[in-house]
């Protein structure tokens, strides 16, 4: 029995008049004698007694109504959670770059208003793995991306960038920092996971002049990393974003001028494309990016 013949049948039990039903469902009277007659050939059983009068349920027709009314209540539920859940782009983030892209959502809200988006995090240790496990629509991740199974969407931010450094490190006292500044200081390994090409836009592994930029101790996560700072065992390069919405006990924040600015941009598996990430992106592309510093 389709879906249509099951909707037909549920309200023609429960108006018991073939006219009103019709009008009901906006279909045609004799869609709806059709597809009571289909279901009775198929059973085998009449479902409604008809007379020029009335329209009545028999006892199958009640109780195929009760058990009916039950699935298909269940059905519709389901159908309006995946509706709701198609509508929730989920969005993976660094940090508090959430608070940054109001600007984008506020306008993706505004011109789609049934749909809405839930911020995850990403970490920088292992970035595209949510997509690619379905856990995530898009991710918002510093380029550049090269993945074959990844579509690259507009530029959403663009930072400048700040070195990590512990309260009583050398360097905490300037007002900037150069890269070649890194030689010889070690900076957090956050593991195999992420693709060395993306590490290496971030985390160096040599200064401009080719002098060694040593990796180590490991850390997985972005607290992770500020613990490592404080504690001196590290220092690390980061999006400006991380001086704007952090102030760490033993942490200072020092920008480094020389370094490129960082370009962010949605990112999502190219195999998963839907229309609310599509919508996403054609919102981001109409606005521009956002600058930080």
């Amino acid at each position: 029995m389709e879906l249509r013949d099951i909707e037909i049948f549920l309200t023609l039990a429960e108006e018991l008049h073939f006219g009103r039903t019709a009008e009901r469902l906006h279909v045609s009277q004799a869609r709806v004698s059709q597809a009571i007659a289909r279901q009775e050939r198929r059973l085998g059983v009449a479902l409604f007694e008809r007379t020029s009068r009335r329209v009545a349920l028999t006892p199958v027709g009640r109780r195929l109504r009760e058990d009916l009314a039950q699935a298909y209540d269940l059905l519709q539920q389901g159908l309006a959670r995946a509706e709701a859940a198609g509508r929730t782009l989920r969005l993976g983030v660094f940090g508090h770059a959430g608070y940054e892209l109001r600007p984008l959502i506020d306008a993706f809200r505004a011109r789609h208003p049934d749909s809405d988006v839930l911020f995850s995090e990403v970490t920088g240790a292992d970035p595209f793995a949510a997509l690619r496990a379905g856990e995530a629509d898009a991710h918002v991740l510093w380029l550049p991306v090269a993945e074959p199974d990844l579509t690259v969407g507009p530029t959403v931010l663009t930072s400048g960038r700040v070195l990590a450094v512990a309260a009583g490190h050398p360097l905490a006292g300037r007002r900037g920092v150069s890269l070649e500044d890194l030689a010889g200081e070690r900076v957090a390994d956050l593991g195999p996971a992420a693709p060395e090409y993306w590490l290496e836009s971030m985390v160096p592994a040599r200064t401009p002049s080719g002098r060694r930029i040593p990796r180590g101790p490991a850390a997985r996560t972005f607290n992770e990393i500020l613990t490592l700072v404080a504690a001196g065992h590290c220092v690390h390069p980061l999006g400006e974003l991380a001086a704007r919405y952090n102030n760490p006990p033993g942490v200072v924040f020092v920008p480094i001028h020389d370094a490129p600015i960082l370009e962010f941009a949605l990112v999502w598996l190219s195999v998963t494309d839907s229309p609310a990430v599509r919508a996403l992106a054609r919102t981001a592309a109409g606005l521009g990016p956002v600058a930080i510093g």
